[in-house]
């Protein structure tokens, strides 16, 4: 993460440091967006695991 400025919004900076970043084709925004869905894929399995380890320790 970048560190604000005084007086910089740390969220306008982070857009803008966004927008900065070359556009990519189709084929790689899809593999972009699939690995993020795959990484909330797996933090939501391992929720669930978590949560059903807790419920059954009782």
């Amino acid at each position: 993460m970048t560190k604000a400025k005084p007086g910089i919004d740390k969220n306008l900076q982070n857009v803008v440091n966004e927008l900065d970043t070359p556009d990519l084709n189709a084929h790689a925004n899809q593999q972009l967006n699939q690995k993020h869905m795959d990484q909330r894929h797996e933090d939501m399995q391992h929720f669930r695991k978590k949560a059903y380890e807790n419920e059954n320790q009782e």
